[in-house]
């Protein structure tokens, strides 16, 4: 998430304004030929999943989120926090923290979490079952996005650079030694949310500042191989990614507040927005959970819910399913 945007969506949180009615109707108007600004999903599929504005501790602002097979939801917060949120009760607990400030986060399946934290520069691993927190990996910039790779027992880092800033793009870290290198190299323009391929031979990432989404190939030794353009146009700022078991890529825009899906052959379709940013507030990371879609929000304290009736693609590692 670009690092200049936290400012203002903090404002828009805290007056939680109403927009004009005609607001959806001037935005159509100016998206005029991009793609279907119709979306196809209606506002009343989109609701809070969790609220966590008044409680204690209070959702402070999460951006990465990942769930476990049981359903249990990880997220993390601007100063640090690692929350766990019960499924059945969906009450909040803070089980620790880095000190720093979290974005994306991932889950391994053998009972560990990644954090990627912007203020330590670093990604930390963190004990589900006793909270217990490692500094696991530093040397990027801005480490955004954590993609764990089970079959090749890796961790890929997007690393949130301008087009222009020298520097790697794309990490990968060993999950046995935590020995890090560079990945991808090649300009990016900011690397954001990642995802595996279905077939898990390609690396998804969203280039921010460029709305756009570019796959890598993950070559037989390892190495990064070519890189392809998957789609383009894609809102305004696109940010987190998630496929389903079909094939079909859904990506989280920070703005529109809204979610666009890119088919396998390329297609992009705008699935659902929020043009009052209320129950989707600057959504940043997605992830599925069964047939529905969950989203961070960086303008509010909660999670939201939009029920896709789409079986999300199981992770290898059971980060959702």
């Amino acid at each position: 998430m670009p690092e200049g945007r936290r400012g203002s969506s903090k404002i828009v949180g805290i007056i939680q304004r109403r927009t004009h009615p005609r607001k959806f109707q001037k935005y159509k108007k100016k998206n005029k030929g991009v793609h279907n600004v119709e979306p196809l999903l209606g506002i009343e599929k989109i609701s809070v999943y969790v609220d966590g504005t008044l409680t204690n501790p209070q959702l402070d602002h999460p951006e990465g989120l990942a769930f476990d097979q049981d359903g249990t939801l990880y997220c993390g917060g601007e100063r640090g926090q690692l929350y766990r949120i019960d499924p059945e009760r969906r009450s909040i607990e803070e089980f620790a923290s880095t000190d720093g400030f979290i974005l994306g986060v991932a889950l391994d399946g053998r009972g560990s979490l990644y954090a990627c934290d912007l203020k330590h520069a670093a990604v930390f691993r963190v004990g589900l079952a006793d909270g217990s927190v490692q500094r696991f990996a530093s040397g990027m910039k801005a480490p955004n996005f954590p993609v764990v790779d089970v079959k090749r027992n890796a961790l890929y880092v997007s690393d949130s650079r301008g087009a222009d800033e020298p520097g790697p793009r794309v990490w990968r870290i060993d999950l046995e030694s935590g020995v890090s290198e560079v990945w991808f190299d090649a300009p990016l323009s900011f690397a954001n949310g990642m995802a595996l391929s279905p077939d898990g031979n390609w690396l998804y990432v969203v280039e921010s500042f460029a709305r756009r989404v570019v796959r890598i190939e993950i070559l037989p030794d390892g190495r990064a191989g070519r890189r392809e353009l998957a789609a383009e146009d894609v809102g305004r700022v696109p940010d987190g990614l998630a496929f389903d078991a079909a094939g079909n890529l859904y990506v989280s825009c920070y703005e529109p507040s809204g979610v666009y899906r890119i088919s396998p052959e390329g297609s992009v379709a705008l699935i659902a927005i929020d043009p009052e940013a209320h129950a989707l507030c600057h959504p940043t990371n997605c992830a599925f959970y069964g047939s529905d879609l969950y989203t961070a929000n960086l303008g509010r304290w909660h999670i939201s819910k939009i029920e896709l009736g789409a079986l999300g693609l199981p992770l290898p590692a059971g980060d959702a399913q």
